[in-house]
């Protein structure tokens, strides 16, 4: 077949460096080559077996090359015809390339290329087959050129066999978006040509989601009289479905030369970002732009090409997050009714529209499923986030079963800006307020306060996780158990040392019954210390007088008189609590050298007694929650306060409910 050898003179890059490109960009080159020789068709043929790839073809109309123009076009690395001219000979189109080196780039496929040549001399088809191993890169046999069928037409066909292996790449299902990525400016611009892949269409149209341009701050290359000003654009394809995120460097008509993942992050959005430049097509001819990553001017571009990316996909991502939240504000699915007024609030918000926006888009059902489950699954979205991380975490993934790699987005959101956490404490601060206004509203009620028991209501409420009113550093250790069960478990504290082997008994030979006992380790610089907080609580309807500090001294008396702990590393603090107290009780808290409330305290000062009111208690309380609420901004006002501790403590109110509903407690307060 061979009439004619030659040898290719290398100019520039090495050869083997041109034939060990990536498959997709290799037959990129090829179809280039087709299109700068204005081809109007150009088709992709895969031939494979059942073992593997055989054969990779591309064919195309375009007007191919004379016999006598071999030499020229394969004879020198560097010596292309395009490069005396930047639009195609027949059709004016831009060209490609100018350099002459995508054609060997066939070799990077497979070890054997050969051209097979259609060209019109006058009246005449004449054709010819060039042949190219990779083995011998410098070595180019040719045929002579004979009269062929004019039914075939001008073009060129190129075959690359004895392929190194099957590139998956190159099949239909994944090459279409890929080279409708690289091809998408060309095709939108010359909507005569038409490429195919094993008979499928590239149409970057139909796949496109939307096209965006942005102007860049030019790349100034040179000094004095020798600079050069190059402008620099950006075009952004979204795709509607896409393998990849590309960023691709393009000479100023949108010719991608090369292309590199972008170094930032756009979730949930696939695009093609083409920087055009003439700075980049300069790098090209010269040689360098190999050297992109190295280069500072084209990474500053890189750079603010990346801000304004970054920009615009979060403003496209803020007003579809409005439409979809807006949408369920109108089917009465979004569990906030108003809008956000504190900070914390604001915080509380955007995590919810967060983790519920990615729910949305992640879980199919979601959208299609009734506006009711889609109500309840975004209240159980909320409550997991007021409940803080970690409920918030066992929502996601054992409940919704979100993607793991949106897990981790949720994960690092949750982590990074702890505003769950942050939430979940305002919810605390916010739902204790509620508690004290609420309680405070049936101790102080005309009504409320003389139908309120002291043990099945009052006690109950304040015991179940609500022991926080008389201060943080205590923790719950008796409740409403006997004398003996108070100091068997301040021995269950201490050690086993101290033994109780019989019943405590108060002074007046009677067994004592103790409402709430509360512990705390003293702090650390005193680890074996140990402090109790032992109350009595009265209904609000009665007042302290001498029988009820008569009650609770005999409790501490008791412990003060018990050998088995008159020596013993620890505090203990009686107090007995109801709305008022009567003129001994006032009398007995005014005591000199001892501040308001406290009536009695030991030698020691281990053993103190005192008298206080929920006026006291509460007020401090509020004082204490007051400090955070100012941080954490939690607004409470006594309607919702009556309405939680109904809802919450129901069960405990029975028969005294309907009263937390007076019109008399409906009024504000401020908190």
């Amino acid at each position: 077949m061979a009439d004619v050898h030659f040898r290719v003179q290398v100019e520039g890059d090495h050869l083997k460096k041109q034939a060990g490109a990536k498959p997709i960009q290799a037959l990129s080159e090829l179809i280039w080559n087709a299109l700068d020789a204005d081809a109007t068709r150009v088709d992709v043929e895969i031939e494979s077996d059942d073992i593997a790839m055989r054969s990779i073809t591309v064919i195309d109309n375009g007007h191919g090359f004379p016999h006598g123009d071999v030499e020229e076009l394969f004879g020198k690395l560097g010596g292309s015809w395009k490069r005396h001219g930047s639009k195609s000979k027949g059709k004016g189109r831009l060209l490609h390339g100018k350099e002459g080196r995508g054609r060997l780039k066939a070799l990077a496929l497979g070890r054997s290329a050969e051209w097979s040549v259609r060209y019109r001399q006058g009246k005449k088809l004449l054709g010819y087959k060039i042949l190219l191993l990779r083995d011998d890169l410098v070595d180019v046999r040719v045929s002579e050129p004979v009269e062929v069928e004019a039914a075939l037409g001008t073009g060129v066909d190129v075959t690359v066999t004895e392929l190194d292996r099957t590139y998956r790449s190159l099949a239909p299902d994944r090459s279409v978006q890929s080279l409708s990525e690289v091809f998408a400016l060309y095709l939108t611009d010359y909507k005569e040509v038409a490429v195919f892949v094993e008979n499928e269409k590239l149409d970057p149209s139909s796949v496109i989601e939307e096209i965006s341009h942005f102007d860049l701050e030019p790349i100034v290359e040179g000094e004095g009289e020798n600079e050069i000003e190059h402008p620099v654009r950006v075009d952004l394809i979204e795709w509607k479905s896409a393998s990849d995120r590309w960023f691709f460097l393009c000479g100023p008509h949108g010719f991608p030369f090369q292309r590199m993942p972008p170094r930032f992050h756009t979730p949930g959005y696939k695009f093609s970002a083409y920087l055009k430049s003439s700075y980049v097509e300069a790098l090209q001819e010269r040689g360098e732009l190999v050297f992109a990553e190295m280069n500072a001017a084209l990474l500053d571009a890189h750079d603010a090409s990346a801000e304004l990316i970054k920009a615009h996909f979060q403003n496209k991502g803020a007003e579809a997050a409005r439409s979809e939240i807006e949408q369920w504000k109108e089917e009465e699915a979004y569990p906030f009714r108003s809008e956000p007024r504190t900070s914390v609030e604001k915080a509380e918000r955007k995590v919810f529209d967060i983790v519920a926006l990615n729910v949305n888009k992640h879980l199919p059902d979601f959208k299609v499923q009734s506006s009711k489950s889609r109500a309840f699954q975004l209240r159980m979205l909320r409550q997991a986030i007021e409940r803080g991380p970690d409920e918030l975490q066992h929502i996601l993934t054992e409940v919704l079963d979100l993607p793991e790699r949106t897990q981790k987005e949720m994960s690092k959101l949750l982590e990074e800006a702890d505003l769950a956490n942050v939430i979940s404490a305002s919810r605390l601060v916010s739902d204790r307020l509620k508690f004290v206004h609420g309680l405070e509203a049936l101790l102080f009620g005309s009504e409320s306060k003389k139908l309120l028991k002291e043990r099945s209501q009052l006690h109950r409420m304040i015991a179940e996780n609500n022991t926080w009113i008389f201060g943080e550093e205590f923790n719950l250790t008796v409740d409403d158990q006997s004398l003996t069960e108070v100091l068997r478990k301040h021995q269950a504290l201490i050690g086993n040392d101290t033994m109780i082997d019989r019943p405590v008994m108060r002074i007046d030979g009677k067994k004592g019954i103790v409402d709430l006992m509360l512990s705390r380790s003293v702090p650390q610089s005193r680890a074996d210390e140990r402090e109790h907080l032992v109350v009595e609580l009265k209904r609000p309807s009665c007042k302290i007088g001498s029988d009820e500090i008569s009650q609770v001294e005999k409790y501490a008396f008791t412990i003060a008189d018990d050998e088995r702990f008159r020596h013993v590393k620890t505090r203990w603090s009686f107090w007995v609590i109801s709305n008022d107290l009567d003129g001994y009780a006032k009398t007995k808290t005014r005591q000199k050298d001892s501040p308001p409330g406290r009536i009695f305290v030991s030698e020691d000062g281990n053993i103190e007694v005192w008298v206080k009111s929920w006026a006291e208690v509460l007020t401090a309380c509020k004082a204490r929650l007051h400090f955070v609420q100012e941080h954490l901004q939690a607004n409470v006002d006594k309607d919702s306060a009556l309405r939680y501790l109904k809802s919450t403590y129901e069960k405990y109110l029975v028969g005294i409910s309907e009263q937390v509903d007076a019109p008399e407690h409906r009024e504000d307060v401020e908190v």
